[in-house]
């Protein structure tokens, strides 16, 4: 499904965690792999000396494992020239970190991450790094809920990344309280909450079998982000995997997402991958 993945690179230790994610990614699903890094203008030559020789180390491991790969490096506006090479190289998906501000601010409000999500023609997978040792994961929470969008590479993406790493999946549906007229909200049992799994859940389970991958199925209650969070730290996930379409992601400057409080409060790496056609 992805020949051609980007990894945007810059003179922050994060984007090389994230980069190392997209060789994962390009060597399990035996795609070439373009590290680009674009300076931006009057860029300082300590942050500039920082990137090149992230991009060589980048370069050598990607090479040593076999892979493909390109350096690429440009000067502008990073939004701009990474769309321009995605047009130009037909890329499949882009990887980029999250800065430290991103993290501080509402999600969505004048950050890269934000531009790239809403205006790359590709996929996107967002990394936000919490430990820096967390790159070869063992154990993903990939977090469902009704009304996914892009099951099939959505699938394709988890467990060609897990495969990469040897990892092992749970995925964590939250079930939303039942409503009644009469008796008001009411939490399903854990007995229940089986019968009351979306399908769109279960497609996305379904397309996981095809690549036999080891996953384990659980449910859940309660606030949507709390308990991906709580979730996580609990079983000691190295990552979790969160799907958010353009729609959800436009939608939240008005009301907000659980994306945001996720974002800000994992306890391990977060990826958020928006699909070609969310």
């Amino acid at each position: 499904m992805y020949k051609k993945i980007l990894a945007a690179v810059n003179e922050f230790s994060n984007s090389e965690i994230a980069s190392r994610y997209a060789i994962t990614l390009a060597k399990s699903s035996h795609a070439k792999l373009y590290l680009v890094f674009v300076a931006e203008e009057k860029i300082e030559k300590d942050k500039l000396r920082h990137a090149e020789a992230a991009l060589e180390r980048l370069f050598l491991e990607a090479r040593n494992t076999g892979v493909d790969v390109e350096s690429i490096t440009e000067c502008g506006e990073p939004v701009s020239k990474i769309k321009k090479l995605v047009k130009e190289h037909d890329i499949d998906i882009v990887f980029a970190a999250t800065r430290r501000e991103d993290v501080k601010k509402r999600f969505f409000v004048k950050t890269l991450s934000r531009q790239l999500m809403v205006k790359l023609p590709c996929s996107v997978a967002m990394v936000r790094v919490v430990k820096m040792a967390g790159i070869h994961p063992k154990h993903i929470l990939v977090p469902l809920r009704g009304h996914l969008t892009d099951i099939e590479e959505r699938a394709y993406f988890v467990a060609t990344l897990a495969e990469g790493s040897g990892a092992g999946i749970t995925l964590f549906h939250l079930h939303k309280p039942i409503t009644s007229f009469i008796n008001g909200e009411m939490h399903l049992k854990p007995v229940q909450r089986d019968e009351y799994v979306p399908k769109d859940v279960e497609k996305f389970r379904e397309h996981l079998n095809k690549y036999k991958i080891p996953h384990e199925k659980k449910t859940g209650t309660g606030s949507i982000a709390r308990a991906i969070t709580l979730e996580a730290a609990h079983r000691k996930n190295d990552l979790i995997v969160m799907g958010a379409s353009e729609r959800s992601l436009l939608s939240s400057i008005v009301k907000g997402n659980p994306v945001e409080t996720v974002l800000r409060e994992t306890p391990c790496n977060l990826i958020i991958f928006r699909g070609r056609k969310s």
